[in-house]
């Protein structure tokens, strides 16, 4: 079964699911599918045609479909997986057919089951998808997915988390809107430790998707300058390297040199690999994966070399390690296999830049421009001749890619790969022309039918690019086409006086009224170079006789119409919803208009067998008339095209500057009140310090004296460097007597050649000198030895000096204050010992009082005594009344 019935039927069997979603309209569609899918037609699907793009708008359709099975929704993914690694398949799903859109809008359909294989099929597809391809901002369900992204990072399935890091690592590389989006959520900071944490993982992959992404979020923030600080870096620099060689497969290789290469934007990291102590041994361990056989990662080890030479000082040591001879360069010790794998790199590099066309076109691009970037370090550090062996063979292989393809073998595909490689091969050669050698060289080689061959082809397929259908693909083409016809004249300006037959070529080719498209596209561009290019052609050709002036300047004209026509259709668009609704389906709109002119293209066929019958001579000018209008109506659609496209590109811009007004907001907020903060924190340290600075001006009266001392020990200083100065003097008549003895010494030499009797003598006196020579420089080291021994002695002696003197003064200040204390206590033992005695006269009064009061007591005892016997004397002879009575007294 052919393509084209194939995808007939496909259709058919989309149109029948969609209006019947049985399980049998189902299972027939997934067949037709699979059938598709084993014809491996990616050309035809993505060629622009009507049938091929009704097919994939019907994929599209019922995949986003949340109804569809998820069965038949993986194998339509698993279809359009196959061409997302092609370059201009991978363009037309990501900006034509809205694949992202539809992949994002299942991923958020199925949000609350991440664990479905559907889920990590769309995951890993975007993945592929999106690499190195900046994703719109108004894309649908993107916000979701990014979302869904930040939430699963922390999922338990590897292979969850592995795919949402590589997919967020490719939505946040250099999207500025998607950066600002993350930045703005609530929990950005969990985000940010979840990515350092995975920082410290087993698998290299998930550390360099969280580098990546980390150095894409924070790299000019706090958290960034943390991560990426001096300490830190040199390891990042030997994790990126030792993936890059070794190897942890293909996509951990591609994600580890864009981290570097994205880092290396940054001149303080740029700085800071320049000074990396390894540099050399990972950079001839990196040239070495150039005798791959494996395309891809020669093509990445270019990339990342070239990214190396936008750095001067990097640029410097890539050269000197491709062109120097090939020697051993590695030391002792390392690791074998390394030495032959790195040799010669030079030679790898002209093997893969004269690769074949139908190759990857990354590969032999990368390696012409990494050769124009060692060139140009070779010719501005004046150093080309070590480069000239080099530059032959450069020459004697690069040159025959400048030859025209053969037209019955290429395809409009190659012709396309061929003008992209053309114009590296001129760059490189415009490159090496800069220095007079090597355009000698170039002049050697080059013959001007090469020169005059290329810009044929080139013009010729520019004329056939703007006659066919104005896509946007074809535009880029031909102002590449144009660029590079613009460039091969200027090579053959510089070459024009080496080579008289390329002066007549280049002046019969500046008449060609076919340059006035490469001189109106170049001079309306809005690159610098192009401009330039441009006017210095001009400035050749504006004096010929049968330059088409009036033409250029109505191509220029019509130029800039069209430019501010295109101006002014986007300032009076209409709503942003429209734009964003034509920017998704802008494949239906062309399809629809293809077939509007499919069916016009029939009714004029039938109405042109219709007039046959009647035999009308006038029917070709009909149709003449019809073709031109459907040609501008084919234009203007065009143009319509890069309007919306233009639209879009407004509305995602105006959605990040409010991202950024919002993060810039939340910043200026946070600051502020960091600057509260910091203000409160000021005044009290301000009252701190207004504390400290009164106990400073105490201390201050104490350091005068302090400096005084200082004053003298710098006078004794200053003696001293007196000394030193005055034999510095007599080492510099040491070294004067030293060059006048090496002066005699060549005159002795010089007599010694003329005066051959007398050279045994004079050997003996030479030699006599020697010794002498060598006595005193080694009396002067040693003498210099000595001195500064004693210098250093001096220093020691008075620095221990000032200590025993500081000591001495503390000890004294010590002993005072003791003898102080001994003369208080000893005034205070006096007041104590006085104080004793007289308590000692007070004791020995008090005994004496009681001495004297016991006799008394003695005294009155008796006297008692007696008057108790007078009393009872008395009671025997008085009567018992007055007995008891007096016993009554007695008692009382």
């Amino acid at each position: 079964m052919d393509v084209s019935t194939c995808l007939k039927s496909l259709l058919l069997a989309i149109r029948q699911y969609r209006n019947n979603r049985s399980s049998l309209n189902a299972a027939q569609l997934q067949k037709h599918i699979e059938d598709v899918s084993g014809l491996k037609c990616g050309g035809v699907l993505f060629s622009g045609q009507v049938l091929p793009s009704e097919c994939l708008s019907g994929l599209m359709e019922v995949a986003g479909d949340p109804k569809t099975n998820h069965t038949l929704t993986g194998t339509i993914i698993s279809l359009l997986a196959q061409f997302a690694s092609d370059g201009d398949a991978k363009e037309a799903l990501h900006s034509s057919y809205n694949f992202t859109g539809t992949l994002a809008a299942i991923i958020y359909c199925n949000r609350n089951t991440p664990e479905e294989p559907l889920v990590l099929q769309c995951l890993n597809v975007l993945q592929r998808l999106t690499y190195s391809v900046k994703t719109l901002h108004c894309v649908s369900h993107i916000h979701e997915l990014i979302s869904f992204l930040m939430e699963h990072v922390q999922s338990n399935n590897d292979d969850i988390v592995k795919a949402c890091l590589g997919l967020m690592a490719n939505l946040c590389r250099h999207d500025i809107s998607v950066q600002s989006h993350i930045k703005s959520q609530s929990n950005v900071k969990a985000f940010y430790r979840t990515l350092i944490n995975f920082l410290s993982h087993n698998c290299l992959t998930v550390v360099v998707f969280a580098l990546s992404i980390l150095s894409s979020l924070t790299l000019n923030e706090e958290v960034g300058q943390k991560l990426f600080n001096a300490k830190n870096i040199h390891q990042t620099f030997q994790l990126i390297f030792n993936i890059t060689v070794n190897g942890d497969g293909t996509l951990t290789r591609n994600y580890a040199v864009d981290l570097l290469v994205d880092l290396l934007k940054n001149p303080k990291i740029a700085d800071y690999l320049t000074k990396y102590k390894h540099l050399s041994a990972c950079l001839s361990e990196v040239l070495g994966l150039l005798h791959s056989k494996d395309r891809d990662t020669a093509s990445k080890v270019m990339e990342l070399l070239v990214s190396l030479c936008s750095v001067p000082i990097l640029r410097k040591l890539v050269s000197e390690a491709v062109l120097r001879p090939p020697t051993p360069r590695l030391q002792p010790g390392t690791r074998k296999g390394v030495q032959s794998r790195g040799s010669e790199p030079s030679l790898a590099l002209v093997h893969w830049a004269t690769s074949p066309l139908d190759g990857p076109e990354q590969c032999y691009l990368q390696a012409l421009s990494l050769l124009a970037e060692l060139f140009e370090e070779v010719i501005d550090s004046s150093s080309s001749s070590p480069a000239q062996s080099f530059a032959e063979l450069l020459l004697q292989e690069v040159l025959v890619l400048m030859q025209s393809p053969d037209s019955t073998e290429g395809t409009e595909q190659l012709l396309k790969k061929h003008c992209l490689r053309a114009g590296r091969v001129v760059d490189l050669l415009l490159v090496v022309c800069r220095d007079d050698s090597l355009r000698l060289l170039v002049s050697k080689r080059l013959s001007p039918e090469v020169c005059i061959s290329q810009v044929e082809l080139l013009l010729s397929y520019s004329q056939d690019l703007t006659g066919s259908t104005c896509t946007t693909s074809n535009y880029h083409l031909s102002q590449v086409c144009s660029e590079v016809v613009l460039k091969t004249l200027e090579l053959m300006s510089h070459l024009r006086l080496q080579m008289p037959d390329m002066e007549t070529a280049f002046y019969r080719i500046l008449q060609d009224q076919r340059m006035v498209t490469p001189l109106s596209l170049a001079l309306t561009s809005n690159c610098r170079q192009h401009v330039q290019v441009a006017l210095r052609i001009l400035f050749e050709a504006a004096p010929l006789p049968d330059f088409p002036s009036v033409i250029l300047g109505d191509s220029i004209a019509a130029n800039n119409a069209y430019r501010q026509r295109e101006a002014e259709l986007s300032v009076r668009s209409s709503s942003a919803s429209e734009d964003v609704k034509s920017f998704h389906a802008p494949h239906a709109e062309s399809s629809g208009s293809a077939c509007s002119i499919d069916s016009l293209i029939e009714k004029l066929q039938n109405g042109a067998e219709l007039q046959e019958k009647v035999k009308d001579v006038h029917m070709s000018e009909i149709i003449d008339v019809y073709e031109q209008k459907l040609s501008a109506l084919a234009c203007k659609e065009s143009r319509l095209q890069d309007l919306l496209e233009a639209k879009a590109l407004a509305l995602s811009q105006a959605d990040r500057l409010i991202a950024q007004y919002r993060c810039q907001r939340a910043q200026a907020e946070a600051e502020a009140r960091k600057l509260a903060s910091l203000l409160k924190d000021t005044e009290r340290r301000k009252e701190d310090l207004q504390s400290e600075l009164n106990d400073q001006l105490l201390e201050v009266e104490r350091l005068k004296s302090d400096s005084q001392q200082l004053l003298e020990h710098n006078g004794r200083l200053q003696a001293v460097a007196d000394q030193h100065q005055d034999l510095k003097g007599t080492y510099n008549q040491l070294l004067n007597r030293y060059d006048k003895s090496e002066g005699m010494l060549k005159e002795l030499q010089a007599a010694h050649t003329s005066l051959t009797q007398q050279a045994e003598s004079l050997k003996k006196t030479n030699e006599g000198l020697k010794m002498q020579q060598e006595r005193t420089l080694a009396e002067l080291a040693d003498r210099e030895q000595q001195i500064k021994g004693l210098k250093t002695d001096v220093l020691e002696k008075e620095r221990n000096l000032a200590g025993l003197q500081n000591e001495l003064k503390s000890q004294e200040e010590q002993i005072h204050e003791l003898e102080e204390n001994i003369t208080i206590l000893r005034k205070e033992l006096n007041k104590t010992e006085q104080a004793r005695k007289e308590t000692s006269i007070k004791a020995s009064s008090l005994e004496l009082q009681k001495s004297q009061l016991e006799a008394k007591m003695e005294k009155m005892e008796e006297e008692l005594s007696k008057h108790a016997q007078m009393i009872q004397m008395i009671h025997s002879l008085s009567s018992g009344k007055l007995k008891g009575d007096v016993t009554a007294n007695l008692s009382l």
